[in-house]
């Protein structure tokens, strides 16, 4: 299979993908259940690649700075910490532990 072929098949599935959203009926997205779910999945699929992107290293399951990084984020952010705030921590955090180990 070419690149271009392949490239291709992506495009045409974007595009059904897309129109299959458009062909949804206006009424099945005003019930609760609908927008319930809408508005937690995008939390959810950031929090799966966050997990992913943290603790994985290709096949295998790791724990090393990042997670600790991960951590200092999570208690600037129950802290109620500004945005800032919980990225320079995960940085911080992360790069110290780097730099130590």
């Amino acid at each position: 299979m070419s690149v271009w072929i392949a490239i291709g098949i992506t495009a045409l599935g974007c595009y059904l993908v897309k129109l299959l959203g458009l062909s949804v009926p206006a009424g099945a997205l005003e019930r609760p259940v609908f927008k319930r779910l809408t508005a937690l999945l995008p939390v959810a699929l950031l929090a799966a690649l966050t997990a992913q992107q943290t603790f994985a290293d290709q096949t295998v399951l790791v724990l090393d700075a990042r997670a600790a990084g991960l951590a200092a984020a999570a208690l600037a952010l129950v802290l109620r910490a500004p945005f800032l705030v919980v990225v320079a921590a995960a940085v911080l955090v992360t790069a110290g532990i780097r730099a130590v180990g």
